[in-house]
């Protein structure tokens, strides 16, 4: 419940600061990681913010301090993706 509270609040153009949402420079500009507790789990959701959306880029449970390298690089790609689309108006259904 909280997640989609938060993310109205985004979609609404609100800016979200600690300890809700922190800047994620390291994945691009724009992009941004949610903060989500649901009992003993830490869920991040990974999100950029578009002018005419908030594009979700990742959803993954948070279990240690730094955000796995993994996660960062696939958020890149599917960054990349969504900036390809926007730009060309082309994209492919099989693009991971």
């Amino acid at each position: 419940m909280e997640a989609g509270f938060l993310l109205r609040r985004l979609q609404r153009g609100e800016s979200l600061g600690m300890p809700h949402s922190r800047p994620m420079p390291t994945v691009g500009p724009g992009c941004h990681e949610l903060r989500i507790v649901d009992g003993a789990v830490s869920w991040r959701l990974m999100y950029h913010v578009a002018p005419s959306a908030i594009v979700m880029l990742a959803v993954f449970p948070k279990k240690k301090a730094a955000t796995p390298a993994a996660v960062i690089g696939e958020c890149r790609k599917r960054l990349a993706l969504f900036q390809r689309v926007m730009r060309t108006g082309k994209g492919s259904r099989n693009a991971r």
